[in-house]
């Protein structure tokens, strides 16, 4: 079976990592094949939300070490290549810079421990369900490394810096509650309700509409490191764009028709 599962159903593109026998560790093949998944879900016109999970006990255990051992991937003599090589160190091909680079939405679904690489990949989603046997495991320190992939940029921006700190220094699980304490997950789900919390959050997102969301998203992207004066300008550009959608005219005209609005993405 492949090491990536994708599932394309009612606008919701879903990605599974596969190999359950290893915590779903990331190989060179699969980091190589999620990016490309992730870059064809977000071109498809057809698709308004991407779920991130994994399958078997776990989420994603990190990248795979023995990849690293050999000298392949992160970790080994550089970065994986769009080819699934590493002939040089570039971080366009990665993951979780593509995770950031598209438009949309990107809902991880946390069904087991999240690790090493794989807490990266969960943080540069842009929401988070986890499950109750689930936990975080930013170990980093303990094996004399930094997040290697993300986890630098995102934990200061979610938790502030005095528990990012705590987080990356300490260096200890962190269980549901924990990470729900923190917000770094949206919700906690009881374990056997995950996958329909996960189908209800992505179904209600697939029907807003779906350029209002992908502005959304972008917005909030380069509001980050814009100042408020530019940011409104943006803002305002991308609103009068909107409003000359086929959606906004849907959006009015159903709630004057007090009915539910059927969107078409144009």
């Amino acid at each position: 079976m492949s090491d990536l599962l994708y599932e394309k159903k009612d606008h919701v593109a879903t990605l599974t990592m596969n190999r359950p026998e290893r915590m779903n560790a990331i190989s060179v093949a699969m980091l190589a094949a999620l990016e490309q998944a992730l870059v064809d879900a977000d071109d498809d016109p057809e698709i308004r939300v991407i779920v991130l999970t994994g399958s078997g006990r776990g989420f994603c255990s990190g990248l795979d070490l023995k990849d690293a051992a050999a000298g392949k991937g992160i970790g080994g003599s550089g970065p994986v290549s769009p080819g699934g090589g590493a002939a040089h160190i570039s971080t366009r091909a990665l993951p979780t810079v593509t995770l950031q680079r598209i438009d949309t939405p990107v809902l991880c679904v946390l069904n087991g421990a999240a690790a090493g690489y794989g807490l990266d990949l969960a943080l540069g989603c842009d929401l988070r369900l986890m499950s109750d046997r689930a936990k975080l495991v930013p170990g980093f320190a303990k094996r004399g490394i930094v997040p290697e992939s993300g986890g630098t940029w995102f934990l200061p921006r979610l938790v502030g810096w005095a528990k990012a700190c705590e987080i990356g220094f300490l260096a200890e699980d962190l269980g549901p509650e924990r990470a729900l304490e923190l917000g770094l997950v949206n919700r906690v789900i009881p374990h056997d309700e995950l996958e329909d919390a996960a189908r209800d959050w992505a179904d209600r997102i697939a029907q807003n509409a779906p350029l209002a969301v992908a502005a959304i998203k972008r917005l909030y992207r380069h509001g980050l490191s814009q100042d408020f004066e530019s940011h409104s300008h943006h803002v305002l550009m991308q609103l009068m764009l909107l409003m000359r959608s086929d959606d906004f005219k849907e959006g009015i005209q159903s709630f004057i028709e007090k009915r539910d609005p059927v969107f078409t993405g144009r």
